[in-house]
């Protein structure tokens, strides 16, 4: 699953125009704009029709950059009139400020009316291994982690109506309008499934005069993954919704190049930079497979050295992947020093990504960077099946018998995360066991028909 963090704006505008398509035609009835340093100024945004509001109410501005505690730490303003609103997204616009550890720019607001109120509670739903939790308590708000204690928790299995539910158990007969909260709750719910989320918290949400829950706060990741399904659901203000970098953190040049890359084909290429002085690179086939490997390779204790996290996918065609794999080995081979490095070309056993295509691809970049593959020290690691995966393997094993780079080459034989075993005894300065087929250190199966290196380097059978 790769989770991707929403804006405050994105995640809100996304529940209020899917709520009556889900929800037995229920409306959230929430007004609010986003602000960007592109923007008109807010005085300027309240001129227009849709957004007259801001001028007729009072109203409360916050940063929407994904991170937390903007009330603790002095940025929320609260009943604020438009010209006090307008001064300070003004004064906040692109100035630093440091957030956990973390310092960036504030470059996003979120405006929205001041609802004075009495109440706030804390909901949130997280998709666990086995179930999705619904959390919720009548003590929200910026006091909710000193409170942690009054949360109450409900595990739904996966599979079940939350129609069938009762939530009586959660919402005590205490609370405030506690019919409509419940189905409020089971709204959310419904919406968090359909739409796939994998994360959803409003902290807090209240009730209005009418006794009907409404956010306050709301936060949300999305599974990336269910976007073919699910993007014109999560469109926002007709565009596709953005997926923004963690605050503190801007694109790598590389990620960009790979990003306009991906936008232009019908495949998938992703690349997130991890750290670039790390010596274990991956270049692997699917989104599935790249957590699997991520997660081995952190598993065994060596995500510090992990360089990248990415994929590619979609059956890619070979100058897309050659351009891909050319960015993964320009990194993985800078500044080179005496340490041994691995280069994971990964992946499972594709249904209709051609593996003889994609491994030419990734060939004609090994070619281009073979000075800087032996500069470096790497060590290739391969593992794949699929359609047309023989002709792919063999014409690895070729490459690196001609140009004399060590490359270790499986098939769908062997355990897909078996050359992860391989590449960390390589950085180690070890001698890679041909039986090192599993992440586990108890766990390893004997393969005869695997592709070796022997003593020199060489690639035999």
């Amino acid at each position: 699953m790769a989770r991707k963090k929403l804006r405050e704006y994105s995640t809100k505008y996304i529940l209020r125009n899917n709520f009556p398509i889900y929800c037995n035609g229920d409306k959230l009835n929430l007004k609010m704009i986003q602000v960007s340093p592109t923007s008109p100024s807010l005085q300027d945004l309240a001129k227009v029709q849709d957004n007259q509001w801001l001028s007729t109410t009072k109203l409360v501005v916050k940063p929407d950059m994904l991170f937390g505690k903007r009330g603790k730490n002095g940025l929320v303003l609260l009943n604020a009139s438009l010209e006090e609103a307008d001064n300070f997204i003004k004064e906040k616009m692109n100035q630093p400020v440091e957030m956990g550890g973390k310092k960036g720019l504030v470059t996003h607001f979120i405006v929205e009316p001041f609802m004075p109120h009495d109440v706030e509670f804390y909901l949130s739903i997280t998709a666990e291994r086995d179930s999705n939790r619904i959390a919720f308590s009548n003590c929200g708000g910026i006091e909710i982690e000193e409170n942690w204690d009054k949360v109450g928790t409900l595990d739904v299995p996966y599979g079940d109506s939350i129609d069938s539910i009762n939530l009586h158990t959660l919402v005590d007969s205490s609370i405030p309008s506690r019919e409509y909260v419940i189905d409020f709750i089971k709204n959310v719910y419904k919406l968090f499934s359909e739409l796939s989320f994998h994360f959803v918290e409003m902290n807090p949400f209240t009730l209005t005069s009418q006794g009907k829950p409404y956010p306050l706060d709301a936060r949300g990741e999305v599974d990336e993954c269910a976007s073919f399904k699910c993007a014109s659901k999560w469109m926002v203000n007709g565009e596709d919704v953005e997926f923004p970098q963690p605050f503190g953190r801007g694109l790598y040049p590389e990620e960009t190049y790979v990003n306009e890359i991906d936008e232009k084909t019908g495949a998938s290429l992703k690349l997130t930079l991890l750290n670039p002085s790390g010596r274990i690179w991956a270049m692997v086939a699917g989104g599935g497979a790249s957590v699997i490997y991520a997660d081995t390779v952190a598993d065994m204790g060596y995500g510090h050295e992990l360089g990248n996290y990415g994929e590619y996918s979609g059956d890619p065609n070979e100058d897309d992947t050659y351009k891909y794999a050319c960015t993964i080995i320009s990194l993985a081979t800078r500044n080179p020093d005496s340490r041994p490095r691995a280069l994971l070309v990964g992946g499972g056993i594709a249904n209709f990504t051609d593996v003889a295509v994609t491994f030419k691809g990734i060939i004609r970049a090994i070619k281009e960077y073979k000075d800087d593959i032996i500069k470096a020290n790497i060590s290739i690691f391969v593992r794949r099946g699929g359609p047309n995966y023989q002709s792919g393997l063999s014409s690895m094993r070729d490459i690196g018998h001609k140009l004399h780079i060590p490359i270790k080459v499986y098939g769908p034989d062997v355990n897909m995360t078996s050359i992860v075993a391989m590449a960390i005894s390589h950085i180690n300065g070890e001698t890679p066991s041909t039986e090192q087929h599993s992440h586990s250190n108890t766990a390893h199966t004997n393969h005869s028909n695997g592709v070796h290196i022997n003593g020199n380097g060489i690639l035999n059978h």
